[in-house]
């Protein structure tokens, strides 16, 4: 069917219905991003930075201050505001989208969040491995054992792995191991559920909380699969431009890890 045009604008029910689900967006509305100290919101008390727009602090959802608990992170969180054009995209703000989530969510439930981790820590994308082709058993383990030796050098964490999706039970004192090493602190915490969700993987955060692994190579870690069947079955553009949007994430959450692992250290 096709859709009758109306100046620029398609009109008809398809398009109609793809206007619907298009996020109205915010025309800009200010023309400083500065940052002040203090402002709470993020459980650091006075040692946080709050994001201000023309003087003004800025609120998360939830109305709470949008503040960072240290000045590299407010500082990146004041570079996604500033470079907004006429219309302020949440889409291209993945940090001020992880932190309003960890200063409205993850600070009051810090420890419904870390059960949340612990649940992957059980089922974890590195245990499980292909039985064929044999190519591909190899990628994996050239990728995902490396992980695994470190959760058990530094973690004193000996998880064990299986072929297939059956799942491997592993043992308790691996387990509590690695769940000790979970930050207690409400913007690790949140930065490493919201590593955990986008790559699978508890152990592949950790690493990179702990900085055993670089961020791309913790992504591509978490690709490996997916990897390998475009490689046998050509690009799929739709995901790669979905794993793009979810890779800028996962920077967000890896620049926090990387910047309070300086600030309040890893065993904190």
């Amino acid at each position: 069917m096709r859709e009758r045009v109306e100046g620029d604008q398609p009109t008809g029910p398809v398009a109609a219905a793809r206007r619907a689900v298009r996020p109205v967006l915010r025309h800009r509305f200010y023309k400083a991003v500065t940052i002040a100290p203090g402002g709470g919101g993020d459980g650091e008390g006075t040692n946080s930075h709050a994001i201000c727009l023309d003087g003004k602090p800025v609120r998360t959802p939830g109305r709470r201050a949008l503040a960072a608990p240290a000045p590299e992170l407010a500082r990146a969180l004041a570079d996604e505001w500033a470079a907004q054009g006429d219309t302020i995209d949440p889409a291209t703000m993945p940090l001020t989208r992880l932190a309003n989530t960890i200063i409205d969510g993850v600070a009051a439930a810090q420890h419904e969040v870390a059960a949340e981790i612990r649940k992957y820590l059980a089922c974890d994308l590195v245990f499980y491995r292909a039985e064929n082709p044999p190519g591909l058993r190899a990628r994996q383990a050239q990728h995902w054992d490396p992980v695994l030796s470190w959760a058990r050098q530094a973690l004193d964490a000996d998880f064990k792995h299986g072929v297939g999706v059956v799942h491997v039970a592993q043992p308790a004192a691996a387990l509590d191991a690695a769940g000790k090493a979970l930050p207690r602190d409400p913007w690790r915490l949140g930065a490493l559920h919201a590593a955990t969700t986008l790559t699978g993987s508890a152990l592949l955060a950790l690493a990179l909380m702990h900085r055993a692994i670089a961020p791309e190579a913790a992504w591509q870690a978490a690709h490996v699969d997916e990897d390998w069947n475009m490689e046998q079955w050509g690009r799929d553009e739709i995901a790669l431009q979905r794993r793009g949007f979810r890779f800028a994430e996962f920077k967000a959450a890896a620049l926090v890890l990387q910047v309070l692992g300086q600030v309040l250290g890893q065993g904190s």
